[in-house]
């Protein structure tokens, strides 16, 4: 793999800007902040290219992703495009020799995942998910009282949940082929949140979906995502995981992440978590603000691989585990029994 010299001879590009969260400009600001070059954009609307223009004056646009990788110089691609085309840009930008950063989720299936990591080993070059989240403050707490001070014992389940009664967005991520369903948006935050804590290989994988509710009353009809989706991860051993987002539960659940070990339960929530413990007969019940995000760490361990080969953290590898969570259980909804996994 070729590697730099210093941080600003990775000259950076994105496919995609834009949109409602202004996701091309973060990222390009972010690797900046870490050293890199920004160079250039490729982007289908002519008016979000003139948006790139003005936020980074002098970078090259482009109106097609062919187009970039003829004529610009940029060697890392982030792709901040829907769920759906990830696979397929990668492997474009894979194939010309480019490193690739995919927004997550990193694909939708495991075969385009495999496919993903297999075209990177032949081109020698980085592919990596945008999971800065795995710095989140809450998950960096829970890793340090649950793997570091031990305080909640071994861990016997996690359970994840997002979401509430609303009726969702008509936007792309609520089209099943586009996003890949329910599960995926905040499910791979929550599952790459909780494979830090659970290193077991997975062993099988359940998967429950409810739908036609809320379909109907948004533009993609038949298309629309589940109103509700459940994932059951069984790993080899005796934890297991849970994993439900909902758009029809009409009582939220506390926080959106539990860790229940053999002395203590964590709760996770946004501003602060919560720790349940009983010690020498007491229930004790300990608030504790989470710690500050660090996702800048993100694009520093990028840069810090590209110059010095230092470990990726948030390797394709990695990645896999989370999406192959996803697909089996899409898969054994439709089937209505569990599937094993492949690989852990």
């Amino acid at each position: 793999m070729k590697t730099y010299k210093t941080a600003a001879e990775i000259k950076v590009g994105v496919i995609g800007y834009g949109g409602a969260f202004n996701m091309g400009r973060q990222h390009l600001q972010q690797m900046q902040a870490a050293g890199m070059t920004p160079v250039a954009v490729a982007e289908v609307d002519a008016a979000r290219l003139a948006v790139a223009a003005q936020d980074f004056p002098g970078i090259e646009t482009y109106a097609s992703v062919s187009e970039l990788l003829r004529k610009s110089s940029a060697e890392l691609m982030v792709l901040i495009t829907p769920h759906n085309t990830h696979a397929a840009l990668a492997v474009q930008c894979l194939k010309a020799g480019r490193h690739v950063v995919c927004e997550k989720p990193l694909a939708i299936t495991t075969a385009e995942v495999d496919r993903m990591i297999a075209t990177a080993k032949r081109s020698g070059v980085m592919l990596s998910t945008y999971h800065n989240r795995h710095w989140d403050g809450r998950i960096l707490l829970a890793t340090d009282l649950i793997k570091k001070q031990k305080l909640i014992g071994d861990i016997v389940r996690i359970e994840c949940h997002m979401g509430g009664y609303s009726r969702p967005l008509d936007w792309w991520r609520s089209s099943r082929s586009i996003s890949g369903g329910i599960l995926y948006d905040w499910g791979v935050h929550l599952l790459e949140y909780s494979l830090q804590l659970i290193e077991a290989p997975i062993a099988e994988v359940s998967g429950f979906a409810s739908s036609g509710f809320w379909g109907p009353q948004i533009k993609w009809k038949d298309d629309a995502n589940d109103d509700e989706g459940f994932a059951v991860v069984r790993f080899q051993g005796s934890q297991w995981l849970t994993l439900a987002i909902t758009h029809i539960d009409s009582k939220a659940k506390d926080g959106f992440m539990e860790i229940t070990g053999t002395k203590g339960t964590l709760v996770l929530d946004d501003k602060q978590s919560t720790l349940y413990q009983h010690i020498d007969g007491r229930s004790i019940t300990t608030r504790l603000p989470n710690p500050a995000d660090e996702g800048h760490r993100y694009y520093e361990n990028v840069r810090d691989h590209l110059v010095r080969r230092a470990p990726l953290t948030i390797t394709a590898e990695w990645s896999r585990r989370p999406i192959h969570i996803l697909d089996l259980a899409t898969q054994s909804a439709k089937k209505g029994r569990a599937l094993p996994a492949k690989y852990g």
